[in-house]
């Protein structure tokens, strides 16, 4: 693992691991910041703030299954970290990574998600749709 180059971002690294983990997103809120910005690997236009962020992982961490963490990568300064997963959705496969970036203090800023095959993506995309699509589209309409 590449050095992580800040101790906040270790330290909110180590916590966003330990929530997943655990599967308990009660502390979620604490380590992102207000003004996130979030893009989903389902729609165009970006998600804004920590509410809509908060809402994707509580929904998408009962949606996949089998989800597993593989490698981690992240730039010299630390700031950006890369997290290589697989999960299953609705019995399709599927592997992406999370692009994390921080700030000085350590929340996230930035949160973006990239998912494939085509077919795993859909899968995804179809039931969080079912679950909360209206929900999200509100912090769409709000980031215009």
């Amino acid at each position: 693992m590449t050095d992580l180059g800040t101790a906040a971002t270790a330290s909110t690294l180590k916590r966003w691991h330990d929530i997943i983990a655990n599967r308990d997103l009660a502390s979620l809120p604490a380590i992102i910041h207000p003004d996130v910005v979030f893009r989903s690997p389902v729609v165009h236009t970006p998600y804004q703030g920590r509410d809509a962020l908060v809402l994707a992982l509580s929904t998408v961490i009962n949606v996949f299954e089998d989800f597993t963490y593989h490698r981690q990568f992240a730039t010299e300064d630390g700031k950006s970290v890369t997290l290589e997963f697989s999960a299953k959705v609705n019995g399709r496969n599927l592997k992406g990574a999370d692009f994390i970036r921080f700030d000085d203090e350590g929340l996230i800023v930035e949160f973006e998600v990239m998912i494939r095959p085509a077919t795993g993506l859909m899968a995804l995309g179809e039931e969080m749709g079912k679950r909360v699509g209206e929900k999200l589209a509100v912090f769409k309409e709000a980031s215009k």
